[in-house]
């Protein structure tokens, strides 16, 4: 019996916005960089939703999270990032350590 395929960043961007029945150029349109203030391309968008790219800042995380209206913390989870607001507390050694093995803890079904 094969595993399912893990979830991955690009993947449960193209699941919501297909929920929200939205295309690659609606979304990108609304995907603002933080640089500029342009949107992204639709070109970088289907690069993201196949995994070919990781959205670059938590600026275009917190995008994707508002206008599909999914949670930016397990976006952040998904594209292997800890959200901004975490590493500017520069945290100790210890205290990461201790969140890494509470976060490691076998899950009660």
């Amino acid at each position: 019996m094969s595993q399912p395929d893990p979830v991955t960043f690009g993947r449960y961007i193209a699941d919501a916005r297909k929920k929200l029945q939205m295309s690659q150029k609606e979304l990108a349109s609304q995907i603002l960089r933080e640089e500029d203030d342009e949107p992204i391309s639709p070109q970088y968008l289907n690069d993201i939703e196949r995994d070919r790219r990781n959205p670059s800042s938590d600026h275009l995380i917190q995008q994707f999270a508002k206008v599909l209206k999914i949670d930016a913390d397990y976006l952040s989870y998904l594209a292997g990032k800890l959200p901004e607001e975490i590493r500017r507390k520069n945290l100790s050694e210890d205290a990461v350590k201790a969140a890494f093995l509470a976060f490691r803890k076998p899950q009660k079904k």
